[in-house]
């Protein structure tokens, strides 16, 4: 298999669009197999959202303490988006992967690439939706982001969509259920989609724009 192996652990990156619905794949995929799999917890500068916690959905640090990390070479990767630093801390992943755990890292793909250079054998796994259209429903649906903001998160898609055929593989998430089963076994499995990534990031790119510059004219 194609991935960083400790004992019976695999080093997966999941990437996607923002409101794909990968933060629900990977929660569910947790839920479903807790003995297989461990989720790689990232520190952020963000501000926690109204219901999240510290130590759960991310480590929140101020921005001082996360150079410090850096300077301390205590990150396995790290990016900035939308103002914000993220990254990977390395004592907790290499803690689980010493346990033998699958260890799942939900990251952006600067960070992702970062993993991929570090670690070549790293799963890369990108998450996409049906179709464009789709994904601008489940931002739209989410009713919490501006229309200007949805906006950005589909130019910003745009921009992801191009890094698509740097990745391993991909993960069309449409049924709930299935995407989880099938996520289970590209890890666990070696399985793969046999999809052309290339031609697909071309398709996405240019529906995503298109959907843009609908909402701006």
């Amino acid at each position: 298999m194609d991935a960083i192996m400790d004992k019976n652990g695999v080093l997966t990156v999941i990437s996607g669009f923002s409101g794909v619905g990968k933060g629900t794949l990977v929660k569910k995929l947790l839920e479903k197999y807790p003995d297989v799999y461990a989720l790689s917890i990232s520190a952020t500068t963000r501000s926690p959202r109204p219901g999240e916690e510290n130590g759960r959905e991310y480590y929140f640090i101020t921005k001082r303490s996360f150079k410090g990390l850096i300077r301390r070479g205590k990150l396995y990767e790290h990016a900035e988006y939308n103002g914000n630093f993220y990254g990977t801390p390395v004592e907790p992943v290499d803690r689980m992967r010493a346990e033998g755990k699958n260890v799942i890292l939900e990251i952006e793909v600067q960070g992702g690439l970062q993993i991929k250079e570090r670690f070549p054998d790293t799963f890369l796994l990108f998450v996409v939706p049906p179709d464009a259209k789709t994904l601008k429903a489940r931002l739209t649906g989410r009713g919490t982001e501006t229309s200007e903001q949805i906006r950005g998160r589909l130019r910003r898609a745009v921009e992801e969509a191009a890094v698509i055929p740097d990745y391993d593989d991909i993960l069309v998430n449409g049924n709930l259920d299935e995407s989880v089963e099938e996520m289970h076994r590209m890890i666990s499995e070696g399985a793969r989609s046999g999809a052309d990534l290339r031609e697909l990031s071309v398709k996405l790119e240019k529906d995503l724009k298109t959907l843009t510059e609908e909402d701006e004219t």
